[in-house]
């Protein structure tokens, strides 16, 4: 199977058999209004960054737990659907440690076992069986974050997000140097704000190339990455160029990525050449049993596991 190293994005949802509350049975998804005017803003192009990237950090840290279904869709070079790289996965995520119990879901109907995962973008190990699991997700992953250095395995444990109330505000700076991206252009298309990026270092890890935000309240809406395909042949392996399109919606006000179209570029003409994430059935519950994030547990729990 082919392994994406991903610049943006893993893992998904399902029927809870826990009382979860209730919340919007769908994202919404904001559709563009190409008639609109959009007024650019009376800001540099590193305020502007600045200001996107403060809105959607300001819905953080995101719900402590999330669930959703996690669908790839891939086709062979015929065009033909290739079921050995699609996957449907319900997925039930810690969102302090990125902890999540998974279960696979065949196209006929039938559940898998129960997994451990530890959903990241950008990250390719994931279980011994299925490395290319771990990426993307969650749903609610912050994209500004840069890819890690090294891919961690389903052992290392992050640091929780801030999640204290912040300090009575003294004074206010402004820093107007941003270590990561050069903000090449600010513009309109089709209703939104079109900020183009490119990196001042690190292009491996610092993979954001395009951002489309609401021009009133600076909203993420869509997001342009990159990454690199590597196909091994024998001692010999190819890199390709790939370009991911994520879609954004918003759930009980947060921000969460709706669907990830992929194509690879660089004259590659194989199987995947396109790939599809969906983020399905996505609900933030207000607990799950923490045997769910303790695989050494889950065989004590079998017959009692969410489907």
């Amino acid at each position: 199977m082919i392994r994406l190293a991903m610049a943006v994005l893993m893992t998904a949802a399902a029927i809870l058999l826990v009382e979860t509350p209730r919340v919007p049975a769908a994202p919404s998804v904001r559709a563009p209004h190409a008639a609109e005017p959009v007024p650019l803003p009376n800001m540099s192009p590193d305020d502007v960054f600045y200001a996107i990237r403060r809105v959607f950090r300001s819905h953080r840290p995101p719900p402590p737990f999330e669930t959703y279904t996690l669908v790839r869709q891939n086709n062979d070079s015929q065009g033909y659907p290739d079921y050995a790289s699609s996957y449907t996965f319900h997925i039930w995520v810690r969102t302090s440690d990125k902890a999540a119990m998974a279960r696979s879901v065949a196209r006929l109907g039938a559940i898998g076992p129960l997994e451990f995962m530890r959903p990241q973008f950008n990250n390719v190990n994931g279980t011994e069986d299925h490395p290319e699991y771990a990426d993307p997700g969650p749903p609610t992953a912050d994209l500004f974050e840069p890819a890690p250095v090294y891919a961690h395995a389903v052992s290392w444990v992050p640091t929780p997000e801030p999640a204290a109330t912040m300090a009575p505000l003294i004074a206010h700076t402004t820093i107007t140097i941003n270590a990561d991206y050069y903000v090449v252009s600010v513009d309109a298309d089709q209703g939104l704000l079109h900020v183009v990026l490119t990196p001042r270092r690190d292009p491996e890890r610092n993979r954001l190339r395009g951002l489309w935000v609401d021009p009133k309240t600076f909203e993420l809406e869509r997001v342009l990455a990159t990454d690199r395909l590597e196909v091994s042949g024998g001692r010999h392996s190819d890199i390709y160029p790939v370009l991911f399109t994520v879609t954004l919606g918003r759930l009980a006000g947060v921000p969460i990525v709706t669907h990830i179209h992929g194509v690879v570029g660089g004259g590659y003409n194989g199987d995947d050449q396109i790939v599809e994430y969906s983020f399905e059935n996505i609900t933030f519950p207000q607990s799950l049993p923490s045997w769910y994030f303790d695989s050494r547990q889950y065989a004590a729990h079998v017959n009692e596991a969410p489907t």
